[in-house]
């Protein structure tokens, strides 16, 4: 493997970092028991050594959404010697696995099923969390959500095997809601992938030829990067319930501070109503505050005859004695930095 990567261009050794051993074991990676799998990942495991100051951090396979007998035995058997993480996997489908649903023709009452299956998320993290405490209660082993976003059905007249999708504004949002809680239970979950980034499923990106469109989802990942090293901060809100059928929390938020920034996000899951947003900062004296809006109507989306539709634009907000006031338009994702 030496003489081929050199043959390839590579002199140096590749200093990887992340080793995820087994994928979906319980699934189409092996149609493993739990019981099965800890012990070939342990055999594994002892062979994916460190070498020339090169740390392993390696990751197990746990549970498929709410397999938690999965997550069980897993850390029944495994410690911080033999894992840094476990992974969890968990699609937001508004359909079932046969019919998934459109990605950009869909209900209003769809749209609310779809950012209630979204959060059902927290749920899992928290159910998973509680039995990793028991197993692990320094948090030595982390929860890595490697595999999340919304799958709809494949676009009409493209390949199947290639799971191409577009990306409107309710995937925006479900992004939105998604990374506000992996921020909010960053104390247990240390990494979260969505799960493709260019042309398959909720893409950041869609290519045709020459051709680039950022889509919503791009979007709310820029609007969030000031969270990515930071530190979680307590953000609870309270808001009403929206909804057609399914119901859902108005807000979605999550707060972080880094280099003497408080970021706050913000999502508005109403498709019709304004929120009229009045939070309080304690413990963080702010002078000053900068927003920026990501908002459309819940079918807009970005395309390659038309990629600028929806983009972010500076938004205005009051801070007034470390109080922020705030009117958030309907499907609407806002980042305010404080500082």
């Amino acid at each position: 493997m030496t003489e081929l990567r050199r043959k390839n261009g590579r002199e140096k050794p590749w200093k990887l970092k992340y080793l995820g051993i087994g994928n979906e074991s319980w699934g189409c990676g092996g149609s493993m028991r739990p019981e099965f799998y800890v012990d070939e990942y342990r055999r594994y495991q002892t062979f994916c050594r460190n070498f020339s100051g090169n740390e392993l951090f390696r990751i197990a396979c746990g549970p498929n959404t709410d397999d938690y007998y999965w997550t069980e035995n897993i850390m029944k058997h495994l410690n911080q010697w033999t894992a840094h993480g476990i992974s969890l996997h968990y699609y937001t489908l508004p359909g079932d696995w046969n019919n998934k649903g459109s990605a950009r023709d869909f209900s209003v009452p769809e749209y609310y099923t779809t950012i209630s299956k979204t959060l059902y998320i927290e749920e899992l993290i928290r159910r998973h969390g509680e039995i990793m405490n028991r197993y692990d209660p320094e948090h030595k082993i982390g929860l890595i959500v490697d595999e999340w976003g919304c799958w709809y059905d494949i676009e009409e007249g493209t390949n199947p095997g290639f799971l191409y999708q577009q990306n409107t504004m309710r995937d925006a949002i479900a992004a939105a809601c998604n990374l506000n809680i992996f921020n909010r239970h960053s104390d247990r979950v240390i990494m979260a992938n969505l799960a493709q980034a260019v042309n398959v499923l909720q893409a950041l990106i869609l290519t045709e030829g020459e051709k680039m469109v950022l889509t919503p989802t791009y979007h709310v990942f820029d609007l969030y990067k000031s969270h990515q090293g930071a530190e979680s901060v307590y953000c609870y809100s309270d808001s009403q319930t929206v909804g057609e059928g399914a119901k859902v929390p108005m807000l979605s938020a999550s707060a972080s501070v880094k280099d003497s920034k408080l970021t706050i996000t913000v999502a508005n899951c109403s498709v019709s109503d304004e929120a009229d947003v009045d939070l309080s900062v304690f413990g963080f004296d702010a002078k000053s505050a900068e927003a920026r809006i990501w908002t459309g109507e819940c079918h807009a989306l970005n395309d390659f005859d038309s990629s600028e539709k929806v983009i972010p634009k500076t938004f205005d907000v009051s801070l007034i004695n470390g109080r922020i006031s705030a009117v958030i338009l309907p499907c609407s994702v806002v980042s305010m930095i404080l500082s």
